[in-house]
């Protein structure tokens, strides 16, 4: 008797055999719960002032996504000289409605230059010591290009655009700044917008840190 004999013999005349294999649950063939996230995944932009010491790590994080293959960062920090006055720390001062809203309009003009996914901007206030960090922005991208690229325009146009001064302290005298590169301060009668009520609280602050005397009167 052959093995192919035997082998047929084992079944029983009345045993039925299925004309379809069973449907087996396999876990592979579904979608597992970190990819459905990976795709419901939503951009978002995170914008904070704090009196807080800021954290690179903490910053990163919040811009880290599966999907993204790069992060860029600029951090600022405080150097510990100014035309060769020894610089002992900053502190920092924003006209926080107007500040968000800047950020808020620069975050929107990236997501229309650039495909990036998440962006983080956060700036510390109050007095910033040497070597620490006074602001921090991270930006996600799939590519890098797109990131750095966001990056750069960010820090440019906040320094531009977002109402912060800061106090330079150093061993014996301070002094209160606005960035040069901020157009409100460059010919301020170029701008038609800052004569808004706004802009006017911007110029009063301003002037009041660098000790001038306002004196609003009506005309």
């Amino acid at each position: 008797m052959s093995s192919l004999e035997i082998s047929s013999s084992c079944f029983n005349r009345e045993t039925k055999l299925p004309l379809f294999p069973p449907l087996v649950e396999d876990s592979a063939f579904e979608p597992s719960r970190k990819d459905i996230d990976e795709v419901e995944e939503k951009s978002k932009d995170v914008i904070n002032f704090t009196a807080e010491k800021l954290s690179v790590d903490e910053v990163s994080q919040l811009v880290m996504s599966p999907l993204c293959g790069a992060v860029s960062l600029f951090v600022g920090t405080t150097r510990n000289n100014f035309e060769g006055k020894k610089v002992i720390s900053l502190e920092y001062e924003a006209y926080l409605p107007m500040a968000k809203n800047e950020v808020k309009k620069i975050c929107s003009d990236i997501r229309q230059k650039w495909p990036v996914k998440h962006i983080a901007v956060f700036h510390r206030l109050g007095l910033v010591p040497v070597s620490e960090a006074s602001i921090i922005i991270a930006v996600s991208s799939a590519h890098r290009a797109a990131s750095l690229e966001a990056v750069s325009y960010a820090i440019d146009t906040l320094k531009a655009k977002v109402p912060i001064w800061k106090k330079e302290i150093y061993e014996e005298s301070s002094s209160w700044k606005g960035n040069k590169e901020c157009f409100w301060l460059s010919n301020p009668r170029n701008h038609r917008s800052l004569w808004t009520h706004d802009y006017s609280i911007l110029w009063i602050r301003f002037l009041s840190g660098l000790g001038i005397q306002i004196n609003i009167t009506d005309t």
